[in-house]
């Protein structure tokens, strides 16, 4: 190894340059990772391709300007040289680096990165006075010499470059190496790749059009942005407040807040968001990104909106609409930029021509209501008008109105379903393609022919249960991936034992492998509405890592001694066990057997095909069983609710498949002891585990911690419940759970559903973190009234349990003298991993929201009120605004708006009959009530938690997606033909919505193009499990996406 010194010269924080050395260390084994190697470099990771015509080295500029375009799968045999990776995390900023990071890694892409400043043969100092520019040139020109002299010259190496200097020096220097422009690759090399072209004329109109932009001579239309060192220096002394923007959608012009995300002065006094009110105010920050705000003159606060508004149509925001002052700001700088890819939509023919002549320069529209029109240059905007298109944004100076982007890619027409979920997928940047070669090749074998069978040296290392313990499951129907078992057993003491038995996943998934990488970068298993992409191959999922009844697999249990009466917990263990479950039981089963009905018994197939006396021997192990473990857990539930467990309101339905596995019907899932049951036990594993990792490992275990709410969010829950005459106690969680207990309504059960509901909105969401970024009392997961809490039972979908699975180990290997650094992560990279997680939960929810919306509305979309009674229903009043109402529709779960007030002024008056209609007239609301009097003196009230007649519509829009819209018909309850609509019918108006538009959608995608739906669901077998069996684990699951911890069932 060789000592050099490296100089820098880096800004400090007055701004000035400050020139600094450093040690710099050089090594002749830095690995090549490439199959031609002959020089015994590590084969171990990724290796590049020798199945190819050319290695390529991209230069700084063009993995800076042209990344999107390595990124195509075509292009192979990419090297990325050091000296261009840290380029881009110095000049693009952490998003773009690890846009670059995570090509590097995905095994999908033969790319790799060599690290050439620390080969002492690749490595070159900067000469004196030469530009930076110019020596990583040198230095990527260097290092690709010296890649091809290491090969033994057995693949041509072209370094492709933005600089016609260089290309010049180093053109024809050096036999084997060539040094072209990048377009002159993409011409030779690559002519009929025309993704490949179309991205590059696009990147290049589009920074021609900026810099001729910045030549013209503009007036500002924004102020410039402050300098990061007065920015930091402003948020250390308190001047300004960094957040998070966060535009609101249904006023994206003039309404964004700034979430508070720290101060620099501890005597700042804000409890609240800051409003950032207008574009100007703005400063071209767009939502997400990062920013530094100043606080307004008192004198210049503005107040919320509390009128309802539809997104298109209002401006501005007349005086009388707007709540009390709240603190508001101005953006003076953007710390950190959030742009990711966004869906957009042409203008159509009449709105492109009136946007002026030239119309290369195109206004295009985002999908997200939230995002400014972006600028873009395209000869192809009449072709893809009826098109949803990719764009990313470069650039927004302070002379331009509107930010400057480039065309990405197609992704469908507009309306068509394909084309709808395309587009939930990329404004999530959720990724799905389908798993690789490589990655499937390092999973197990096992075929109906060859199943999987236990390893007999594995077998000796673990703990055997199979003969020991009676292991069940309880699961809903159709349930593939079954991820957790339970048992419980009298021991010769007297005691009890109970054991929770979790999918053995990491068994499989060997840490850094290119499968563990990719469930790492996927985070959690996707559910959309009529489909789920899974986060690891289905072989595991479904199949050998999935506890069926009557096979053998690897798990790792948790066992507790319980004392035999009052149930406290003794002991635990942590063990690496072989299990063989018993019994696979449906929930309505073993609800059946606790209750003594034993006319299920021909639903549990295991217990067919035995003489009855066995049957009964059986049956009766069974149900004691279950029966013990039910008891069990109300002993535990009962502990928890001392402490203050709350419960909220969330949706459990599960679906029902016909024998194509179309959904056939969607049942709910009845309010079943069973079902807290197993969720009492799986909380319970939580918790302990959480326990174990937490004492082994305190500052680098990965917990699950639920904060207090802040009160003021609480605000209209305690009004509404006011409403009704219920008093809600918000100090703590225990108090919450009494008072939400108390506010029942005998004669309207909806009443305690919408409190409920509105207690969840106003949550924190619970969050993964590693326990060495906050002190201990911050642990505490609020919801569950528990210390510690962490996600340790379902690691077949969620990567945070995979993480908690192998500290497990490590804390168990720890006990014997174990080699544990395999297993953990460092405390800094496991806090990044949660922020990770973090943001790949909250795009699993937002994607199963949308998908979801997107079902209701192609469903109501070609139906008429007046033709079909399916788009009239009951409507409940949960929120009262100046203009309307918000409404709950409980047939279908839907929240919409309904306007008393009209575009023309009108008001909305009811007749004798109770029916509505029109007139001219004024609204007035008071705090839980609004009054609609006409000018001829006639008023009608509305309240909260009144029944009223809507009407359901669709608020089709062109640009974004569309919206239900619901209107009053009748001041009065919905009244039904027969008797009242009930829980079973919503489900199954659900079901018939479901299946309506997916058939409705298959029919029309297979009258364009048939044989495309072949390669379609060929595609669809490799990545996602079904198309459809899938949606009973959506909405099981739309509380953990929300909050959610408190769940009546297993996935907490």
């Amino acid at each position: 190894m060789l000592r050099t010194e490296k100089v820098l010269q880096l800004r400090g924080q007055q701004g000035r340059s400050v020139r600094v050395v450093r040690e710099h260390y050089l090594r002749p084994d830095v690995p090549c990772r490439s199959a031609l190697c002959r020089a015994a470099c590590p084969r171990d990771g990724k290796l590049l391709s020798d199945d190819v015509t050319h290695y390529v080295v991209p230069d700084c500029k063009v993995v800076q300007d042209y990344l999107e375009i390595l990124e195509l799968p075509e292009l192979k045999g990419i090297i990325f040289m050091q000296t261009a990776c840290q380029a881009v995390q110095h000049q693009k900023g952490r998003r773009q680096y690890n846009k670059l990071r995570n090509l590097v890694k995905d095994a999908r892409h033969d790319c790799i990165v060599f690290v050439n400043e620390f080969h002492q043969h690749s490595y070159l100092p900067r000469e004196k006075g030469e530009s930076m520019e110019k020596w990583q040139t040198r230095s990527i020109y260097n290092a690709a010499v010296w890649y091809f002299n290491h090969c033994l010259g057995q693949m041509p190496v072209v370094m492709v470059t933005e600089d016609e200097d260089a290309i010049k020096q180093y053109g024809n220097e050096t036999e084997g190496v060539f040094v072209i422009s990048f377009k002159n690759y993409l011409d030779n090399f690559w002519p009929d790749l025309k993704p490949a072209h179309e991205l590059f004329d696009s990147i290049l109109q589009a920074r021609r059009e900026r810099e001729s932009e910045s030549q013209e001579n503009h007036g500002k239309e924004y102020p410039e942005h402050l300098p990061v060192e007065i920015l930091e220096a402003g948020i250390k002394s308190g001047r300004y407040i960094q957040g998070t923007l966060n535009v609101n959608k249904h006023r994206a012009q003039l309404e964004a807040f700034v979430r508070l995300e720290g101060f620099g002065s501890k005597e700042t006094e804000l409890r609240s968001d800051i409003l950032i009110y207008g574009a100007k105010a703005r400063n071209r920050a767009i939502h997400g990104d990062v920013v530094a705000v100043e606080l307004l003159p008192l004198q210049e606060w503005k107040g919320r909106t509390v009128a309802l508004c539809e997104n298109e149509s209002e401006d501005k925001a007349p005086a009388d609409t707007t709540g009390d002052p709240m603190p508001t700001g101005k953006v003076v700088g953007i710390i950190q930029k959030n742009w990711r890819d966004y869906v957009v939509t042409f203008p159509s023919k009449e709105e492109n021509q009136s946007q002026g002549r030239n119309t290369q320069k195109i206004l295009v529209t985002p999908w997200d209501y939230r995002i400014p029109k972006i600028r873009i240059s395209t000869q192809q905007a009449e072709a893809l008008q009826d098109y949803r298109v990719v764009v990313r944004i470069d650039s927004w100076e302070s002379t331009s109105v509107y930010p400057n982007g480039h065309f990405v890619r197609v992704l469908g027409r507009i309306g068509d379903l394909e084309g709808e979920i395309a587009a939930i997928l990329v404004e999530n940047s959720i990724c799905v393609a389908p798993f690789s070669e490589i990655q499937m090749s390092e999973m197990p074998v096992s075929s109906s022919k060859n199943p999987w069978k236990v390893n007999p040296e594995e077998e000796k290392r673990r703990l055997d249960l199979r003969d020991t313990h009676l292991i069940f499951s309880i699961d809903p129907k159709g349930c593939e991936d079954v991820d957790d078992a339970l048992s419980v057993r009298a021991l010769p003491n007297g005691n009890l034992e109970l054991g929770v038995h979790i999918a053995d996943v990491t068994h499989f998934v060997a840490a850094n492998s290119y499968t563990d990488v990719e469930a790492r970068a996927r985070a959690t298993t996707y559910y959309l509405a009529d489909r789920r992409y899974d986060m690891l191959p289905s072989v595991l999922s479904a199949d050998v890592c999935s506890l069926l009844s009557g096979v053998d697999r690897y798990a790792v249990s948790v066992l507790w001694e319980l004392e035999k009466e009052s149930y406290e917990m003794l002991r635990v263990c942590y063990k690496k066990s072989i299990i063989r479950s018993a019994y696979k039981l449906v929930y309505e089963a073993a609800q059946a057997l606790i209750d003594g009905d034993t006319s299920v018994v021909g639903d549990i197939p295991e217990l067919e095909n035995l003489d009855e006396r066995t049957r009964q021997k059986k049956l009766d192990e069974l149900v004691w069983a279950i029966s013990k473990l039910t008891d069990i857990a109300r002993a535990v539930r009962a502990r928890r609710d001392s402490r203050g467990a709350l419960e909220l309101e969330g949706v459990e339905i599960r679906v029902q498949l016909d024998d194509k596995n179309n959904i056939h019907d969607l049942i709910p899932k009845q309010p079943l002891e069973v079902h807290e049951t197993v969720a009492e036990c799986m909380i319970l594993a939580n918790h302990w585990v959480a326990k174990k990792i937490s004492e082994d490992f305190p500052h680098q275990a990965l917990l699950r911690q639920h904060p207090p709410p802040r009160q003021e969010f609480f605000t209209e829950l305690r009004e509404c419940a006011s409403a009704k005459g219920f008093s809600i106690d918000t100090r703590s969680n225990k108090a919450l759970a009494e008072s939400l207990d108390k506010a029942n309504d005998p004669l309207d059960p909806i009443v305690n559903k919408l409190l409920r509901s509105m207690a969840t909105h106003a949550m924190s969401n619970a969050l993964y973190f590693s326990t060495g970024s906050c002190p201990e009392n911050e642990f505490h997961h609020y919801g569950l009234a528990l210390e510690k809490y962490t996600h340790f039972t379902s690691p077949i979908r969620r990567y945070a349990d995979i993480v908690v699975h192998r500290l497990l180990m490590a804390a168990t290997l720890k006990e014997t003298k174990g080699d544990v650094k395999d297993y953990i992560f460092s405390h800094k990279d496991l806090q990044e991993l949660c922020r990770h997680i973090n943001n790949r939960n909250r795009a699993a929810q937002r994607a199963q929201k949308q998908s979801t919306e997107l079902f209701q509305c192609m469903y109501f979309k070609d139906k008429t009120p007046e033709a079909d009674e399916r788009c009239i229903a009951d409507g409940v009043i949960y929120s009262v605004r100046t203009n309307g109402v918000l409404v709950f529709v409980p047939r279908y779960g839907i929240k919409g708006a309904a306007y008393m007030k009209n575009k023309e002024g009108l008001v909305i008056s009811c007749q004798g009959d109770g029916s509505c209609e029109w007139k001219p007239g004024s609204l007035h609301r008071s705090q839980n009530k609004i009054t609609s009097t006409t000018s001829t003196g006639e008023s009608v009230t509305l309240s909260l938690f009144d029944h009223i007649t809507v009407k359901i519509l669709v608020q089709t829009s062109r640009c974004h997606a569309d919206t239900i819209k619901l209107e009053i018909i009748r001041n009065a309850p919905h009244q039904t033909s027969g008797t009242e609509v009930s829980q079973k019918n919503f489900q199954v108006v659900k079901s018939e919505l479901v299946k309506e538009v997916s058939e409705s959608a298959e029919a029309a995608q297979r009258a364009q193009e048939k044989a495309s739906i072949e390669v379609m669901d060929e595609d669809y077998k490799e990545y996602c499990q079904t198309k459809g069996g899938s949606l009973y684990q959506l909405l099981e699951e739309i509380r953990d996406l929300a909050l959610l911890d408190v769940s009546a069932d297993v996935r907490t």
